[in-house]
């Protein structure tokens, strides 16, 4: 998909929608807001398009139940409100969806379903087959037993490992902001960015906090980030605001388009750069550095000057040079007390010195991953 004109022949979008977007500033779900959004997804199903909704809104939708006036700070709180807020979301939803005869299914993730492997393809064979029973799909995060997932941005960065997840023709992220700004959209002169091309175009932008309901976590930094973790896999972006929904799904010139600027990657190595969470580092010397970097070599234990962190053999680690940048993500073959014995050393010569099975790679080419942007933290 090359522009936000093919965006009404895709055969399958990932739409996220914030929880400004939905809510008042009160708490409570905005049924006009949510059946607006609805029938502009009702759109692109009406047209052989099938979507995944991924909404947040589960604890600004629970606080008016429980006289809250604003988001609670406090973790126990939050996950109280999540509780009762799911459900009514949810059923909004399915309200909202009856008329046109499309069912609705929740579907509940944690950072453990994107970080480990078996969970990952588990919710990756659900959602093909709700997609498969002409189910509308909602995702949230489980937030009513999560801990640091409740945070800042997580939705939208969930919404694009979702995309990628079930293999989108495009991710859109709708908040309460019609697009992205060269400024604060309420400074005089601020300009609306229509595309981004790739990095360099962000250069001159100035994003801002949360929405202006103060009942979402989300920014436009964290949408930008969630459109680049898109784009650089093959999967273009569009930001808008949920009020445009309708028109941006119809390729209309609203939000900012982010062009795809990358190749699409196999699922698992998505998953190694962008959701597993990393339990140690291994620090190689120049010549690692190039051997991985530039000729795609496995990761061998000659190279490594030092072993960082607490790991087990299979575990996700990242391989830092001697000034701690990062500069790829591997699964190890050995667990972190088993390294340091290791380190300097040919495979040859720690199998003969060592025992059977210490000539292994450290990490081998086809568990690695180069990373050419910051890591999220782990």
């Amino acid at each position: 998909m090359r522009s936000r004109e093919d965006l009404p022949r895709a055969g399958r979008v990932v739409v996220k929608v914030g929880s400004s977007s939905l809510t008042t500033a009160a708490g409570g779900l905005d049924e006009d807001r949510l059946g607006a959004l609805v029938g502009a997804l009702q759109d692109v199903r009406a047209r052989g398009g099938e979507v995944v909704l991924v909404s947040s809104g589960a604890i600004a939708a629970g606080l008016a139940p429980l006289g809250l006036l604003r988001r609670p700070s406090d973790l126990a709180t939050q996950q109280a409100a999540a509780s009762v807020g799911q459900g009514l979301l949810v059923a909004a939803y399915a309200r909202a969806l009856e008329p046109a005869g499309t069912p609705v299914g929740q579907v509940l993730l944690t950072a453990e379903d994107v970080v480990r492997r078996g969970h990952y393809r588990n919710a990756q064979r659900t959602l093909e087959r709700l997609l498969g029973l002409g189910v509308l799909p909602v995702v949230n995060e489980n937030d009513t037993v999560a801990t640091d997932e409740i945070r800042f941005g997580d939705n939208d960065r969930l919404a694009a490992l979702v995309a990628h997840l079930v293999r989108a023709d495009a991710l859109v992220l709708l908040s309460d902001v019609d697009a992205l700004h060269d400024g604060p959209p309420s400074r005089p002169g601020s300009r609306r960015v229509p595309l981004v091309s790739g990095p360099g175009d962000l250069d001159a932008v100035v994003v801002g906090g949360t929405g202006g309901a103060g009942v979402g976590t989300g920014g436009m930094a964290t949408k930008i980030a969630a459109a680049d973790l898109a784009t650089s896999s093959g999967i273009p972006a569009l930001l808008t605001s949920a009020a445009l929904a309708r028109e941006g799904l119809s390729g209309a010139d609203v939000g900012t388009w982010f062009a795809a600027t990358g190749r699409r990657r196999r699922t698992r190595m998505l998953w190694l750069a962008h959701a597993a969470r990393s339990r140690g580092a291994l620090v190689l010397d120049d010549g690692a550095v190039r051997a991985v970097r530039d000729r795609g070599a496995s990761l061998l234990p000659a190279g490594v000057r030092a072993v960082r962190g607490d790991f087990e053999a299979g575990d996700a680690v990242d391989l830092v040079d001697s000034a701690d940048h990062v500069l790829a993500r591997g699964l190890v073959a050995y667990a972190a007390a088993e390294v340091p014995p290791l380190l300097g050393r040919s495979t040859g010569d720690n199998a003969r010195e060592l025992g059977p099975g210490r000539d292994r790679v450290l990490v081998h080419r086809d568990d690695l991953v180069l990373v050419a942007r910051p890591l999220p933290p782990g």
